[in-house]
């Protein structure tokens, strides 16, 4: 089912500062000609929550109608771990999304992608259950209008769980309202935890694991991000579009898989460096990508 899709303008963005008002992370994303875009609703490294006002929600849905970007991701906090052991580290990580779930929802966002937790050395099991019951007590705490929770695919450093296929599908089984949940694939994560894609081979290999276990059509989001550490090094570092171990042959099978014609792809890679704007570099890469032909 891989094919060309070079006709088609692809949903394609990075993840932008809100320094300023949250809207202006769609300015932004206009002026880079994009059409998605990802975002922290808050400061991503505190534990404090942020209340929207009326004038943050008004702005929001102004840029959006003025840009016309509707794909729009806010990314949860770094600090949340639902797999903490920890009772009191539980609790605020479960707070902590919940309202990032409503915030998300109350700026009209769709999805909300999140780290799935670390189990801090009480094992892979135990982790998995943990995750699934945090989420459930999210879940529980709206009327089941909010956005999607996208379950990211992590690079396996640590503790973290959903390194593997295998490790989201038993967490979103134990998830009473799954339909709620989608996944987001970073490309970076994934070779970090073993899945190549630098040949059509292993592309449409990892693909294919990614459908029988997960259901293509539950991946909503694509990061696209190069790998600065080798295949199965369990290290999440993430390099410029073709400079890192994954190269360009890589991006080019994303981004011309009409599989994946439909769903946003977000960069998350490193921005400016001296005098060079990372972003509008690597968006540029990605779209002369795109534009190429593929037997």
């Amino acid at each position: 089912m891989n094919g060309t899709v070079g006709s088609v303008r692809p949903l394609l963005g990075a993840h932008f500062s809100i320094a300023g008002g949250l809207h202006k992370a769609l300015v932004t994303a206009k002026k880079y000609g994009c059409t998605a875009v990802q975002i922290f609703t808050k400061n991503a490294s505190t534990w404090k929550e942020r209340i929207l006002t009326n004038q943050d929600i008004e702005a929001f849905d102004r840029a959006r109608q003025e840009t016309r970007i509707v794909a729009i991701a806010s990314h949860s906090a770094y600090l949340i771990n639902l797999g903490s052991p920890e009772q009191k580290k539980f609790d605020l990580s479960c707070n902590a999304l919940a309202c990032e779930m409503a915030r998300s929802f109350q700026l009209g966002i769709p999805w909300v992608v999140h780290h799935p937790g670390a189990h801090m050395g009480f094992g892979e099991v135990e982790g998995i259950i943990r995750i699934a019951q945090g989420i459930n007590r999210v879940f529980n705490e709206d009327d089941g209008g909010g956005p999607l929770l996208l379950l990211e695919t992590c690079a396996g450093q640590g503790t973290t769980l959903g390194h593997t296929f295998e490790q989201l599908a038993s967490i979103t089984e134990k998830v009473v309202r799954n339909e709620r949940i989608g996944f987001c694939l970073d490309t970076c994560h994934i070779f970090a935890a073993g899945y190549d894609i630098r040949t059509e081979e292993t592309y449409h290999e990892t693909m294919n694991a990614f459908e029988k276990i997960l259901g293509l059509d539950r991946l909503t989001l694509v990061h696209l991000n190069d790998a600065k550490r080798n295949l199965g090094s369990g290290i999440d570092r993430h390099h410029h579009i073709g400079k890192g171990k994954i190269g360009l042959k890589g991006f080019s099978l994303i981004m011309n898989d009409e599989r994946l014609a439909h769903i946003p792809k977000i960069l998350e890679t490193p921005k400016k460096e001296g005098l060079i704007d990372w972003d509008r570099r690597n968006l540029k890469a990605l779209r002369s990508l795109h534009k190429q032909d593929h037997p």
